[in-house]
């Protein structure tokens, strides 16, 4: 039996660091109201800075003493960001819904639990909440580690005026979701496209005789589930926990590290932290050599080229426009020079933004 004297001093002290944690966070908080009042005399909009942010996490992991784990900490600190930051400005964030959504997790995941969070029927919709200033940022999906890049995504940039100031990447774990007793009652898997691809092996193998239906989200399969006898959905828990469904399957992805990549995407520019990315589009004319013509310059600067994708034009047959990422920020000597020749040999060049890198 543990010694009541010192169990009791233990407990004392834990309830004096308690009132000491306390005062701090109140502390704080009024230190953010202030932060508020001042940029507010001084006519300075932007309350929110996710660069400023990305600094202080990156700091909390670096200077973590333990016992307590890198992502307990950074979590706990995000939530203290995101209360303090609530005081000064609500925020109103967008993003490919409905709840239960990896995009729902990754924008808690990047906001914080003060955020009012918008979930919308489809990723251009999420653009246009955030153009029209019904929602300060908005969250969409960029890309996956084992079915590739979001195209609906990333045609969205070609027309839209947003910016890039951020990203979040989300280990992504699949179950299987259902009001069924089990895998023999199920008839219809539904998911969203790249769901149904990233489980391919594992439906193959266990529901070979099920149809496999589109939905336009995990989320939006959970829901429909919900409602019809013997349906299930891709998902994930917090889908299950939302939708009162039963996980029949847990992580059914064909890939053990299989991970998403989201953007934050707003109205805002964000200044460099010395981890930064930077996505730009570009096109050029279709004739042999254009892209090597195109690279050339990211290479002979030393630049990391992180990502390339093409997408028709959408003016005029078999010209395309190119998105890449380049590791470090629009700022940087190096890269501004380099985007200064990209654009005496590109058609046109647009940078889509520089941002913070996510931490892996």
């Amino acid at each position: 039996m543990a010694d009541s004297a010192d169990l009791e001093r233990l407990r004392e002290r834990i309830d004096r660091i308690d009132a000491e944690l306390l005062r701090l966070l109140s502390e704080r908080a009024s230190c953010a109201e202030e932060v508020a009042s001042v940029k507010r005399n001084a006519g300075d909009p932007r309350f929110y800075r996710p660069e400023r942010e990305a600094v202080i996490l990156r700091q909390v992991r670096e200077r973590n003493p333990g016992p307590l784990p890198d992502d307990a900490l950074v979590r706990l600190f995000r939530e203290i960001m995101s209360e303090c930051l609530a005081l000064e400005e609500p925020l109103q964030v967008a993003y490919l819904g409905p709840e239960g959504t990896f995009t729902h997790l990754a924008t808690r995941k990047h906001f914080g639990q003060a955020a009012t969070l918008r979930p919308l029927g489809a990723i251009d919709t999420v653009f246009g909440d955030v153009e029209s200033g019904r929602a300060h940022f908005g969250v969409v999906p960029i890309e996956n580690s084992t079915e590739g890049v979001v195209t609906h995504t990333v045609d969205c940039f070609m027309e839209s005026p947003l910016l890039i100031c951020g990203e979040v990447v989300l280990p992504v774990q699949h179950h299987l979701l259902s009001r069924s007793e089990g895998l023999e009652d199920i008839q219809v898997v539904m998911a969203h496209p790249q769901a149904l691809a990233q489980c391919r092996q594992w439906l193959d193998r266990e529901l070979q005789g099920a149809e496999r239906r589109h939905a336009p989200s995990n989320g939006r399969a959970a829901q429909d589930a919900a409602e019809q006898p013997g349906a299930a959905a891709i998902a994930s828990e917090v889908a299950a926990e939302r939708y009162g469904l039963k996980i029949l399957a847990r992580n059914i992805q064909d890939r053990s590290d299989n991970t998403t990549r989201f953007l934050v995407v707003g109205r805002l520019e964000t200044a460099s932290t010395g981890q930064d990315r930077t996505s730009i589009m570009l096109s050029t004319t279709n004739k042999p050599g254009s892209l090597f013509g195109l690279l050339k310059p990211i290479a002979d600067a030393g630049i990391s080229l992180t990502r390339i994708e093409s997408r028709p034009s959408r003016c005029v047959n078999w010209d395309y426009v190119f998105f890449l990422d380049l590791v470090g920020h629009q700022a940087d000597p190096a890269v501004a020079a380099c985007l200064a020749q990209l654009r005496k040999s590109a058609e046109m060049l647009k940078i889509l933004g520089s941002y913070p890198q996510a931490a892996t």
